[in-house]
């Protein structure tokens, strides 16, 4: 389906050909301060066309705010905005009427639908992320304001080339519990202090200048070559409230996979210590309880990725995303036809070498969209429950215990 949440609902429609792109949102609180200048910040960061490393597309990407709002303000009614396609070619895709593009989505929408877009990807197309970033803008503005929450992601790594920090754990005896941690500290120190600008201060936006510039030769060569190359976006998120996740089945990294894995391209997901975490005994990976300045309590380590038993207990979320090699290449490709010909594809158009540059924002778009909709269902939650009279009769064990 199209829409995404449940009490914070964005719709999103459009192909990545057709006259607009865009979100219906509905649930944002009335009384938000809010203009298009607030969304077009993260637009700008998702749009074609930014630098050498990605496609040519010339989309503005201008937000064009509909319903929703009056005097800059929302009234809590749907929130309609839209985006024009200005930078159409859909003669670059008349290969697609013979050819299935190797690992895209036309034959399986084909197969699907019994119909699909004449041009481009269609609704599997990365235009379609638009309304994704900016209804997510506006999760995030909301978020910032009442919560001061923080969502920052960056490139961690393109093909082979990593961020040192973030780079697998060196091989070692099977027997050998004294393995290295899953994260080393310098790697949990970006983590607890990056910033957009330091994102945004290289065009791969990855915060690490030396491997920054490796990862650009990286995404040069398989432009040159006519071909394309995948990679991995890690996103932190900080000063989540705790108590965010409806188990069993909407657990909150339960809809972060759900989200992240709905972003095209998308084929892996890991939260917390991940993968790494399994080749670390329980001993030296569960998070042992310490106790906050303000009488709460926290963990003196964070493998867990700030969620435990599917719900956030304060401290910073951390994942990781892997992003496939795009699937449309101009490199001559031995494949076959719609009714089964043998032949050779080398597909035109304008597509990005690699997109974890411009998935940033998606990431963090669709982080904030989860965010939104599990902290408005906690809250309605907890503003139900508020209604009741105090109760008394519970054992001292079964309630949270006052902060001294």
């Amino acid at each position: 389906m199209s829409t995404f949440g449940t009490l914070f609902r964005v719709t999103t429609f459009g192909e990545s050909h057709c006259a607009s792109v865009g979100a219906i949102i509905d649930g944002c609180p009335p009384g938000l301060q809010l203009s298009a200048a607030d969304i077009q910040v993260q637009m700008n960061r998702r749009r074609p066309g930014q630098s050498n490393l990605t496609t040519p597309r010339n989309e503005k990407d201008a937000v064009l705010l509909q319903s929703g709002l009056e005097h800059g303000v929302t009234l809590g009614t749907p929130i309609a905005l839209l985006v024009r396609n200005e930078d159409q070619r859909p003669h670059d895709y008349s290969e697609t009427d013979l050819y299935p593009r190797p690992s895209h989505a036309d034959y399986t929408y084909l197969e699907k639908y019994g119909i699909k877009a004449s041009s481009g990807g269609g609704r599997s197309s990365a235009r379609e992320t638009v309304g994704r970033v900016a209804a997510g803008a506006i999760a995030e503005h909301y978020l910032k304001i009442a919560y001061g929450i923080e969502i920052v992601a960056f490139v961690s790594s393109v093909g082979k080339v990593h961020l040192p920090m973030a780079a697998a754990v060196p091989a070692t005896a099977e027997d050998d519990d004294d393995a290295a941690e899953p994260m080393s500290e310098e790697f949990r120190s970006l983590l607890a202090g990056v910033s957009r600008a330091d994102v945004d201060a290289h065009l791969t936006r990855c915060p690490h200048p030396e491997t920054a510039a490796r990862m650009e030769k990286r995404i040069i060569r398989a432009k040159d070559a006519l071909d394309s190359i995948g990679g991995t976006v890690t996103c932190v998120l900080r000063n989540l409230p705790s108590g965010l996740g409806e188990p069993v089945f909407d657990k909150f990294e339960a809809k972060l996979a759900h989200a992240m894995l709905s972003i095209p391209a998308t084929k892996g997901f890991e939260i917390g210590s991940g993968f790494r975490g399994t080749e670390v005994p329980g001993s030296r990976h569960n998070d042992a309880f310490v106790r906050r300045a303000d009488g709460s309590l926290g963990t003196q380590t964070n493998w867990s990725g700030g969620v435990q038993g599917g719900i956030t207990n304060r401290e910073d979320v951390y994942f990781r995303v892997a992003f496939k090699p795009p699937a449309t290449i101009s490199q001559a490709q031995a494949t076959a036809q719609y009714d089964g010909t043998q032949g050779s594809l080398a597909a035109r158009g304008r597509h990005d070498p690699c997109v974890v540059p411009r998935a940033v924002p998606i990431v963090e778009a669709m982080a904030a969209l989860v965010v939104m909709d599990l902290l408005l269902i906690q809250n309605s939650r907890q503003a139900a429950a508020g209604r009741l009279p105090p109760i008394t009769t519970l054992p001292a064990t079964m309630v949270m215990p006052p902060r001294v």
